[in-house]
């Protein structure tokens, strides 16, 4: 640092001493701090912030790029950061301020050239320049500090003997003779004084005494005015007394369209160098501040501004460009159009005209509710607005907009727009705020938030999930995303809240996925949707009308068999609610999560009794009204057998049979950890179940597989039924590798589900044929997988009969599921091989997924309710119903063969009657066996002692032998206990089976 004064006689020990207590700063080129003020803002201050100053005491020009200014503490050891703006460069003699916090008081505010918010003490502290922009560290740091001021008696920390003189509320410290003494000693290099702030703009100070190097002197308009498409230039000068500037380049606001060229530098010093600034015809309409630099031989630089403004109009066409962004973002335009559609947020314009160029809209959203209040439709309107692109949260694509209008003009009223005739799909984005009409009839392809919303989610025909019909990843799947991503729009009701009355209702309260809605008319808007993000959503201009071209059905219709099975999701239903009431009337009740205490925040489904009653009776009418044999459950209350007992209470009740219909089978061991299980119902006057039911509590289950064997009452044959629910697409927190959404569309915990399907196939399933000790297995339930994903996959390439595909897909879109308006079935029919010639048929009963939430047995979420006890929307997911044809386990043959009974003795001895009856088949097959002789009515008191068991209550005996060949004979010996010594008379049968 320059020394312009010596710090006075000191002894070799003195100097020693004063050496090793504090550091001494060389600071390059000479910048140092020359005025520090904390107390900004504080009672009695004049200045509202805390600042730092600095000096350049050199000769030349020095850029301090990358530095900082720090402070600490008087005692700390953190330090705080104001970061530099780049390449700051400080002629010699400039002064630099930097305003730091602001505080409550003063009066008057700073002009800074730089900004930061560090709060500095009044009283005592730490300083640094630093050519780094890294926190300093330590109470004494050394590394990088250029310059150092400790400032009150306090601190500890300062260059030469000591810190400078205490500072107040109105004192700052202050470098001595203009910032300029630098003894690398704080006590004597500073005093006290009042604040006195400089700046850049400041006179400079020569710190050498010697003169000053010249600035570099400019020649440059302050704007420049254009009308668009017309273009200009711009001459700019510079000139400096004692240097060549010899540079130049436009340092900030460079776009396309504005260039600096011919440059021409300075031939000697005192001479002007020059250059042109160039607009081209084709930079668009708006305000463009260009900052132009020049530099000379002796590294000074100088900068001006130009504001380029571009005025006129610019047709709606030309700002929406050809592309999904406007060429013309984030710029001032004044455009003009029609108002085609007020809404709450703003209104649309379009062009009477047009461009004719289908890739480019002609209409444009103008953003702002009280500019709308000035205008109505039909208002030939022009506007001045800054265009900007408007993304909704989440969504993947954004809408060009007009929004800040400064001006908008009603030119003209009573226009019209004639709709531009559009069909699905294409890209919507050439049509945005356009007034459009949709020529072909559209189908309704979801409808989940029409209560909330007001919206229906519309599609040429319906949309597949794209996984139900491909494996996922492939070329097939996604084409269907592309083709699905180009063919939806959403239909809304211009109303930005939740609507005072749920639209689009038909007189039966619904309005259902596969409707149509034809010749639809309105505004194409852009904004967020239901579920998230955001997409294209129709604002009519005149009232949909739509047709019922999806009927519902009352009940479902299925091939005939002689069992039914059903599967039903009956989406939480408990006998426990949220606020902790239960379905008895108890209070202070709760649900568990696995070893959880019961607790009402564990609870889903109904909030009360009042929901619960509806939910109930929906789901009652449901499974009456599929009248199947056995069902399968899911989403049911996990509280041991309560809220299967009592829903099976409640349908034997409604149907009203003088014998309960339904019973329920027990509970497997193992449940589950969830709050939800399994559960199954069976008819009883059907069904035998055979044993207890069986569950896989394995780990990977958390809400274990339950099966259950059958006998058919009828034919003796078995089968088992086995209900699944496996892990959910949804809740991803958590998930590891191969179970987080890859964005192949088959959601979160692919790969956990793929081991569930893997533990039922190779695992659950042996385990119930080898209980049953028969191969017919029938898996259904949630499997949370559509039709062609992993999981499914590995079932059916392992041997398992996808059911659906077989009998539905052949006639149509299988699918029991409907999300993002898109449809699939997640609700399974997987047979064995050894069943699956026995399934008659499969169908899907769409009495939920085609049907509004908005109709549910929810209370108050919307602000009607077209609640109607009725099956529909019992659930969001479809039953599946199965009609199985199961072969008897015996067949009557009595017709084939000829039985001869012998002559009955009596044995005095034990007492006992015996005989001897032969049997001759008599048909020209084989009789395959076991054979099982029947003997009918035996009178009253007589029983055959030698019997192998009883069928139908009559004895029978099992032949020996395991076939009968054609003409051949077996007979077979009978003892009989007769007490009464009645006549010992009976009606044979022959059947070939087991009983």
């Amino acid at each position: 640092m320059t020394h312009l004064h010596s710090p006075g006689r000191m002894t070799v020990l003195a100097a020693l001493l004063a050496a090793l207590a504090a550091p001494v700063f060389a600071a390059p080129g000479g910048v140092v701090i020359s005025q520090v003020y904390g107390g900004g803002g504080n009672s009695g201050a004049t200045y509202k912030n805390d600042y730092i100053e600095l000096l350049n005491t050199g000769d030349t020009a020095v850029t301090l790029t990358n530095w900082s200014v720090q402070y600490a503490s008087a005692t700390g050891t953190s330090w705080q950061v104001t970061k530099l703006p780049a390449s700051v460069t400080l002629a010699a003699g400039q002064y630099y301020l930097v305003h730091e916090a602001l505080g409550s008081g003063g009066t008057d505010a700073l002009t800074p050239d730089a900004t930061g918010t560090i709060p500095m003490s009044a009283t005592a502290g730490k300083v640094a320049l630093v050519n780094s922009i890294t926190a300093l560290a330590g109470g004494k740091p050394v590394d990088n500090v250029v310059d150092l001021v400790g400032f009150g008696t306090t601190a500890g920390y300062y260059e030469g003997s000591g810190a400078t003189p205490a500072p107040s509320n109105t004192l700052a410290v202050i470098r001595k003779n203009n910032g300029c003494l630098d003894s690398n000693d704080n006590s004597s290099d500073f005093v006290t004084g009042a604040a006195s702030p400089r700046t850049t703009a400041s006179e400079r100070v020569s710190c050498s005494g010697g003169p000053l190097p010249q600035p570099i002197v400019l020649a440059c308009p302050g704007s420049v005015g254009i009308d668009v498409g017309t273009g200009t230039t711009a001459p700019l000068q510079a000139s400096d007394a004692d240097s060549l500037v010899d540079k130049a380049a436009i340092s900030k606001g460079a776009v396309s369209g504005i260039s600096l060229t011919g440059f021409t530098p300075a031939t000697a010093d005192n001479r002007t160098a020059t250059a042109t600034l160039v607009v081209d015809a084709s930079l668009p309409a708006g305000t463009y501040p260009v900052e132009i630099t020049f530099g000379n031989d002796a590294s000074q630089t100088a900068s001006c501004t130009v504001n380029v403004a571009v005025s006129g109009l610019v047709k709606i066409p030309q700002i929406q460009g050809s592309g999904l962004a406007s060429p013309y973002v984030n710029t001032v335009q004044t455009t003009s159009g029609v108002v085609t559609k007020k809404l709450g947020s703003g209104f649309t314009i379009q062009d009477p005209q047009g461009d004719g160029d289908p890739d480019t809209s002609d209409a444009i959203f103008v953003f702002g509710a009280s500019t709308a209040a000035a205008v109505k439709e039909g208002d030939l309107v022009r506007v001045t607005g800054t265009v900007t692109e408007f993304t909704p949260n989440g969504a993947k694509r954004s809408y060009t907009e007009l929004k800040d209008v400064s001006a908008a003009t009603v030119l003209g009223s009573g226009n019209t727009i004639q709709p531009v005739n559009i069909d699905l799909p294409t890209e919507l984005s050439h049509y945005e705020g356009m007034l459009v009409r949709f020529t072909s009839p559209l189908t309704v392809n979801g409808n989940s938030y029409l209560g909330d919303r007001g919206e229906l989610v519309l599609a040429n025909g319906r949309r597949e999930t794209p996984t139900n019909r491909y494996r996922a990843g492939t070329l097939d799947a996604n084409a269907l995303i592309a083709a699905n991503a180009q063919n939806m729009v959403v239909l809304d009701d211009g109303i930005f809240t939740v609507p005072p009355h749920i639209p689009y209702l038909a007189v039966d309260k619904t309005v259902r996925a596969g409707d149509t809605v034809t010749d639809l008319v309105g505004v194409l808007d852009f904004g967020a949707i239901g579920g998230g993000g955001g997409w294209y959503k129709l604002q009519p201009t005149e009232t949909p009308v739509f047709s019922r071209t999806n009927a519902r059905e009352d009940a479902p219709t299925v091939v005939a068999g002689n069992v039914r099975v059903a599967s039903a999701n009956v989406l939480n239903f408990f006998t426990t609610f949220t606020d902790g009431t239960d379905a008895w009337g108890r209070t202070g009740q709760g649900c568990t999560i696995g070893s959880s205490a019961p607790s009402r925040s564990n609870c889903r489904g109904a909030d009360n009794l009042a929901e619960f009653n509806r939910q109930r009776d929906k789901i009652v009418n449901e499974l009456k009204a599929m009248n199947a044999d056995a069902v399968g459950l899911m989403e049911i209350q996990n509280n041991g057998d309560i809220t299967v007992s009592y829903l099976v209470d409640a349908l034997n009740q409604a149907i009203g049979a003088p014998t309960p219909t339904y019973a329920y089978v027990a509970k497997p061991a193992a449940t589950g950890t969830d709050a939800i299980r399994v559960a199954m119902i069976y008819k009883p006057a059907v069904l035998t179940p055979v044993g207890g039911a069986l569950s896989d509590g394995d780990a990977v289950n958390n809400r274990p597989p339950m099966a259950q064997t059958f006998k058919v009452n009828a034919n003796g044959a078995k089968f088992s039924l086995i209900v699944n629910h496996l892990k959910s697409k949804g809740s991803c927190g958590g998930a590891g590798a191969g179970d987080t959404d890859s964005g192949d569309g088959q959601g979160c915990w692919t790969a956990t589900r793929v081991l569930q399907a893997k533990r039922l196939f190779t695992y659950f399933i042996p385990t119930v044929v080898a209980a049953a000790g028969d191969p017919d297995v029938l898996a259904v339930g949630d499997f949370n997988a559509y039709g062609h994903e992993d999981p499914i996959a590995y079932l059916t390439d392992n041997g398992m009969v996808n059911e659906l595909e077989r009998f539905v897909r052949p006639n149509g879109t299988p699918y029991s599921y409907v999300f993002d308006g898109q449809s699939g079935y997640l609700d399974h029919a997987l047979a064995s091989s050894a069943l699956d010639p026995q399934v008659a048929g499969v169908t899907e009963w769409h009495n939920n997924a085609d049907e509004p939430d908005a109709i549910d047995y929810n209370l108050g979420d919307t602000a009607d309710d077209p609640y109607v006890n009725n099956p529909f929307r019992a659930s969001d997911h479809d039953p599946v119903v199965v009609s199985l044809n199961l072969a008897p386990a015996y067949a009557d043959v009595t017709a084939s063969v000829k039985i001869v009974p012998g002559t009955l003795g009596y044995n005095r001895v034990t007492g006992k009657f015996s005989g001897n009856v032969t049997f001759t088949n008599t048909s020209g097959a084989a009789l395959s066996g076991p054979l099982q002789y029947v003997l009918q009515g035996l009178p009253a008191g007589v029983t055959l002692d030698n019997k192998s068991g009883a069928f139908n209550g009559a004895p029978y005996v099992t032949l020996p032998g395991t076939t009968l060949a054609p003409g051949a004979a077996v007979t077979v010996a009978l003892t009989f206990t007769n007490p009464s010594k009645t006549s010992i008379t009976f009606t044979s049968k022959l059947y070939s089976g087991t009983f």
